[in-house]
């Protein structure tokens, strides 16, 4: 070899072990060891998933010093078309009594408009105020002593403030080692609109309005579950409304009074799907259910008496919902209800458009 290339090599080796010092000087290695460069990434916490496109279920909670500003309009249409027979069967072709027949259909426009914040990273309040626009349209025969019966035939509308809703929900957990995410929920319902025992009637008792609210308190505890698996998001929710009885005191007729009435309890069940198209696209399905209790009312007419409703109620609906985010603060959800059960509405469409900015 060379002493030119001896050199060269001389050179080179120097270089290296120069390199390695300074390496070693930097991050503190003894030299000679070669170190990783940067470091390894801090294993995060899970974050919460987003269920945007069905309401009231509890998804991901808006981030601390966020408001959320979301107006929303929701159409809601229900047919009745019932023959009801009161009397005896004999044979299955041969019945002695009265029969009475209803064709009832109900439009409801509701025009809201809600608002979210953040008040910590895993407590979120919101506010919900609505206007609600009702139309009902009301055709009966209904059955008197003898052979007599008379047509009800009726077209009622009505609109003004709803009931507004207080919520506040909080995280319970962060989601880790498998488990799913839990979100507790409390709504409270007031009674600014309208109830059925607010509104004008006749002297024989029959309704000249429409109501625009329940007329009763409410409060709702829930409990929200969220389980991620990429590309989904498995949800449900279990709840217990509780309506607050009241004594309404209301002269309905001359001869009819009612007193305290208490609106039936209801258990709420919905579960279901969110699936991601995309980073911006996703679409939900699932299924809810109310079973609702009879309502017991007190009456005063010769005498005071107590009767209740003659059936509990069962709402169950399928859910369908779309939701597209147009830009980081703007975000549209389009939700679906379609009843399968005869207590359900036959059709829920709801619109929400969310806006969200920095508020502290």
């Amino acid at each position: 070899m060379t002493m030119r290339k001896k050199d060269l090599l001389l050179t080179t080796a120097l270089g290296l072990v120069l390199s390695q010092a300074a390496i070693a000087q930097e991050t503190g290695a003894p030299a000679g060891i070669t170190s990783p460069v940067g470091q390894a990434p801090v294993e995060e916490p899970p974050q919460q998933p987003e269920v945007q496109a069905i309401a009231d279920i509890g998804g991901v909670l808006t981030p601390r010093g966020r408001l959320v500003l979301e107006p929303s309009l929701q159409y809601s249409h229900s047919g009745v078309n019932r023959l009801t027979f009161r009397g005896i069967e004999i044979l299955s072709t041969l019945l002695i009594g009265v029969f009475s027949a209803e064709e009832a259909e109900r439009d409801i426009w509701t025009a809201a408009l809600t608002g979210r914040l953040g008040v910590t990273d895993r407590l979120e309040l919101e506010l919900k105020v609505p206007y609600v626009y009702r139309d009902d349209t009301i055709r009966a025969t209904v059955p008197t002593v003898g052979d007599d019966s008379f047509d009800i035939d009726r077209d009622l509308s009505g609109d003004g403030l709803g009931d507004i809703e207080v919520t506040a929900r909080y995280q319970l957990n962060r989601g880790q080692d498998g488990w799913p995410f839990f979100v507790g929920n409390l709504r409270y319902k007031s009674t600014t609109g309208d109830g059925p025992f607010d509104i004008a009637r006749d002297s024989d008792g029959i309704e000249q309005e429409l109501a625009t609210g329940s007329g009763f308190q409410a409060i709702e505890p829930s409990i929200t579950a969220l389980f991620p698996s990429d590309p989904a998001v498995f949800f449900a929710n279990l709840g217990y409304l509780y309506n607050m009885s009241d004594n309404v005191n209301t002269q309905i007729t001359d001869e009819l009074r009612i007193g305290k009435v208490d609106p039936g309890d209801a258990i709420r069940l919905s579960f279901g799907m969110a699936y991601a198209i995309n980073p911006r696209a996703s679409f939900t399905l699932g299924y809810k259910n109310d079973f609702i209790e009879k309502t017991r009312t007190e009456y005063f007419g010769n005498t005071g008496q107590t009767t209740q409703s003659s059936r509990t109620l069962n709402v169950g609906s399928m859910l369908l919902g779309w939701s597209y985010q147009l830009n980081p603060d703007v975000s549209v959800n389009l939700g679906l209800e379609l009843g399968i059960t005869d207590d359900a509405p036959n059709t829920v469409l709801t619109l929400r458009v969310p806006f969200g900015m920095n508020a502290f």
